[in-house]
C-alpha cells in the first residue's frame, strides 16, 4: 500500500523522521511530500527543494528503500489523486495536535478520493520537538545534533552561517 506523509519539515527533526521510519515498516510505499506555500515564502528557513534534499539524505542514510520524497502545493487531497495514493500519515504529539489534525482529516475526506488517515503517536522521547523549536535553538547557536537528523544538522549549520544566525 502507498501512503503519504505530507508536512512542511522546516526542518525534518527525529519526531519527523521517527514516523517516516515507522510507516516505512508498516507500508509497502511512503511518499514523504513537503508542501510548497509560495505564500509563506517568508516564513521557511529552507526552500521547499531545501527541505527535499535534506530528507532525501536522511533516508539515503537510513536505508530506507521503499521512502520517496516529493513537493506538493495546493490541496493535499489532489495531490493523493494525482500520486493514487488512499492513506495520510501523521504523526500526533499530543492532544493539541490531535485537534487539528482532526479537522483535517474530516476535511480531506471531503475532497478527491476520499483518503484516510492513520495517526502515528509520536515516540515519547520527541514528543516534545517541534521544527519551530529546533530553528529556535539552532539560531541561538544550541546544539540541536541530538534532535536532528545528521543531514539537518548539517543543513542548519551551512543555512544559520549564511543568514547570520
Amino acid at each position: 500500500m502507498h501512503v503519504v506523509y505530507p508536512g512542511s519539515f522546516d526542518p525534518l527533526h527525529n519526531g519527523h523522521f521517527d514516523v517516516i521510519q515507522r510507516a516505512s515498516r508498516l507500508f509497502g510505499k511512503v511518499t514523504v511530500a513537503v508542501l510548497e506555500n509560495p505564500s509563506k515564502r517568508n516564513f521557511w528557513l529552507f526552500a521547499p527543494q531545501e527541505r527535499v534534499e535534506i530528507i532525501r539524505q536522511a533516508i539515503a542514510a537510513a536505508r530506507l528503500t521503499n521512502v520517496e520524497v516529493d513537493s506538493f502545493h495546493g490541496l493535499l487531497a489532489e495531490y493523493m489523486r494525482r500520486v493514487n495514493a488512499r492513506v495520510i500519515v501523521k504523526g500526533l504529539r499530543a492532544v493539541s495536535d490531535y485537534e487539528t489534525e482532526l479537522q483535517m482529516a474530516h476535511l480531506n475526506r471531503q475532497y478527491g478520493n476520499h483518503p484516510e488517515t492513520l495517526f502515528i503517536m509520536a515516540a515519547t522521547r520527541w514528543s516534545f520537538v517541534s521544527s519551530t523549536m529546533v530553528k529556535e535553538i539552532a539560531r541561538y547557536g544550541g546544539d540541536v545534533s541530538k534532535l536532528v537528523p545528521p543531514a539537518t544538522a548539517e543543513a542548519l549549520r551551512a543555512k544559520l552561517s549564511t543568514i547570520g544566525g
